[in-house]
């Protein structure tokens, strides 16, 4: 069979051996499952449809930091436990310093979306003000709490559903590890839909929250019901002994750090201001504030709740409490909640737990949305790989999703899906982006009001920079405790994990650099580059077959200035054969033989081609190697072996051009029936609509 020029694309793209059919033929099935997965692709100029209104934006960006509230409050009883029972005194003045820094907090971040809109959040902030090293800082601290967070949702839907149904309990690693993946194919479908489909579960999670602490609260002090835990009735034994002095003052600090998981998530929404609709900033803002209001009054509410009916959640239960039935499973901290405000009503208890891990799974959506955005950003500014700026076929940052799936992943696996284990690892890096983005956000506008004259816009600038102050004082405050508190405990794990990335995207963007630098035109150089002389082509030849005629007549097409006809002699017999063919045929390119004592293919043809470039350094050697087309994954392994392995050493060496010359085998007309309507990457380029 012949080519024709209608089918040399066709060729160009099977023309690789094994790797080639075998990509193609899974192309096929991909596409199918990646439509049925993700559904149909959009166009560049349908971005604005993946736009987001308030009312989808806060489950979107906000499910994090309100889910929170569902393990925030328990790892702080869980802290306190180590000193008994007498140590919950302390968990509502912890409570109400949790929820003061949320509200500096989400007051300061309220300046930083009017004054950087374009959704580099903390990164950018701190970039501008700071410098390109603090920005590095900031941006490793949030790309892995970006990761843990995702870890540590997971981990804690599996430990409430666990309260539940037991099977889960028992294989939450596995259950979490499905979860994260089903969480990853929905925001690979796209944010809009991801949303909608995240809206429903978070608002329920709101609603029943609501009212489990409203009626809860409404028994006790207006009907005064006595409403009691489960766990009320067991006595706590310290864990260690009477926890006195410096020791309990260093308790309350580590309980007070772990409440602080409570503010992880509220950087998000800087970050994504892009994808809100217009006005982007004040849309952002408001979505802040609601989000603030909500997280403290869930935090609050289930604090005084659960002092109230008595819950005693200890991180050891078997010694830290007497009294247990035989068999006895520590619930968590809101399913105590729901047990004992509902009662007898089943129903109650079983939402309010199914209700509490739908947003905890949820909330890792944050992660989704933010790690993309600011894996874009990094990969934008030469800091990541550039894949990572590039959105897939559903407008979404596709390759940055599926890296914090797998890097989640890894972490629920290591850690066992133990929230108590991770959380130790987590807000470390949260508070690293807050802080500096608070100081970075105050020479922000030290260095405006040094400009500005209008007197009403300078008293906005001036009370924006006091906010953004308490904001530095009380985030570092709080790092400095998170630091001293959890540091022995697993923090060094997430500030090693912090370092080693700064330290890779360094090395990425000097070698972006370095290749910029190496591909720029200088002054002059295109001016004085020499130019090719010559052109010498030289044509492989392993048999004097059609194959070979092609890629004769092909090289003789290109009118090169010498055109020579080589093969190498591994088999004296088929040489003379070949040579005896060559003579008796039409063709006038002279064909050379070239000697193989060690019947090597490789090693002569690049020795040939060195000498030739040695002896004219201007001229241009250009090797056209004849190729097969195959159909089947089996012929790839039978054909082109020497080819490819000849062509990979030729791509290394300077003035030496490589072209492929194909030639379809009949099997592979079997292959256009099976190619797939579009290839990998066409809608991004702009192939299909």
């Amino acid at each position: 069979m012949h080519a024709t020029s209608e089918n040399r694309p066709y060729a160009e793209r099977y023309r690789q051996p094994r790797l080639g059919i075998l990509l193609d033929l899974v192309s096929k099935l991909s596409t199918a499952a990646r439509r049925l997965v993700l559904g149909r692709p959009f166009r560049s100029d349908k971005l604005g449809h993946t736009l987001l209104p308030k009312r989808i934006a806060l489950p979107v960006f906000a499910s994090d930091a309100m889910s929170s509230v569902a393990y925030a409050p328990e790892e702080i009883f869980l802290v306190l436990s180590v000193a008994g029972l007498s140590a919950y005194a302390w968990t509502p003045w912890i409570g109400l310093a949790v929820a003061f820094v949320l509200l500096v907090v989400v007051a300061s971040y309220r300046q930083n979306v009017h004054a950087y809109p374009s959704g580099g959040g903390d990164y950018e902030v701190v970039t501008t003000n700071l410098g390109p090293t603090a920005g590095l800082t900031v941006a490793s601290a949030l790309l892995v709490d970006y990761v843990l967070t995702v870890a540590v949702s997971m981990s804690a839907a599996m430990s409430n559903i666990g309260s539940a149904v037991p099977f889960i309990a028992q294989h939450k690693v596995l259950f979490a590890v499905l979860a994260i993946l089903l969480l990853m194919s929905m925001n690979l479908r796209g944010i809009r839909e991801s949303g909608i489909a995240f809206a429903i579960p978070t608002y329920a999670f709101i609603a029943s929250m609501a009212i489990m602490l409203s009626y809860g609260l409404f028994r006790i002090y207006v009907l005064g019901d006595t409403v009691q835990a489960e766990s009320a009735g067991f006595e706590m034994h310290p864990d260690h002994g009477d926890v006195l002095g410096f020791a309990l003052v260093f308790l309350v600090a580590r309980s007070f750090s772990s409440g602080c998981a409570a503010l992880t998530g509220v950087e998000a929404i800087s970050n994504g201001v892009p994808a809100f609709r217009k006005p982007k900033s004040r849309n952002a803002a408001t979505t802040l504030l609601m989000l603030g209001a909500i997280s403290v009054a869930l935090l609050m509410g289930i604090i005084v709740l659960a002092q109230k009916i008595g819950v005693q959640i200890v991180e050891h239960p078997a010694t830290q409490l007497s009294g247990v039935p035989e068999g006895y499973h520590q619930k968590t901290l809101v399913a105590q909640l729901a047990q004992a405000v509902f009662g007898s009503f089943h129903i109650g208890f079983v939402f309010i737990t199914v209700a509490t891990a739908l947003i905890l799974v949820l909330a890792a959506n944050t992660a989704f949305n933010g790690f993309p955005v600011l894996g874009s950003i990094l990969a934008q500014d030469r800091y990541l790989p550039r894949q990572l700026h590039t959105r897939g076929d559903r407008l979404a940052f596709s390759n940055g999703i599926l890296f914090l799936a797998i890097a989640a992943i890894a972490f629920v696996v290591a850690f066992q899906a133990e929230v108590t284990a991770l959380i130790q690892l987590y807000i470390v890096g949260v508070f690293v982006s807050f802080t500096l983005s608070q100081i970075g956000m105050v020479r922000h506008w030290t260095h405006h009001l040094k400009t500005e004259a209008d007197p009403a816009v300078r008293h906005q600038m001036q009370r924006s920079r006091v906010v953004n102050t308490i904001g530095f004082v009380c985030t570092g405050s709080v790092l400095i405790v998170v630091l001293v508190t959890k540091f022995v405990a697993g923090a060094w794990i997430a500030i090693t994990a912090m370092g080693a990335l700064f330290v890779i995207m360094k090395l990425i963007h000097r070698h972006y650099e370095a290749v910029s630098r190496e591909l720029a035109d200088q002054e002059g150089d295109a001016d004085d580059m020499v130019l090719p002389s010559r052109n010498h082509a030289v044509v492989l030849v392993s048999k004097l077959h059609l194959p070979t005629r092609r890629a004769l007549a092909y090289a003789r097409a290109t009118r090169p200035d010498t055109l020579e006809a080589i093969t190498v002699s591994v088999d004296d017999a088929e040489t003379r054969e070949l040579v005896h063919h060559w003579q008796e045929s039409d063709i006038s390119v002279p064909l050379k033989v070239i000697a193989s004592p060690y019947r090597e293919i490789t090693r002569p043809v690049l020795e040939y081609v060195k000498r030739i470039t040695k002896e004219s350094p201007r001229t241009v050697v250009t090797v056209f190697i004849p190729e097969y087309v195959v159909g089947h994954w089996w012929e790839g392994v039978l054909h082109n072996q020497s080819a490819l392995r000849l062509k990979g050493r030729l791509l290394f060496e300077p003035n030496v051009m490589v072209t492929s010359v194909p030639w379809q085998l009949n099997s592979s007309e079997r292959l256009k029936t099976l190619q797939p309507q579009s290839a990998p990457g066409d809608t991004r380029r702009g192939f299909v609509d």
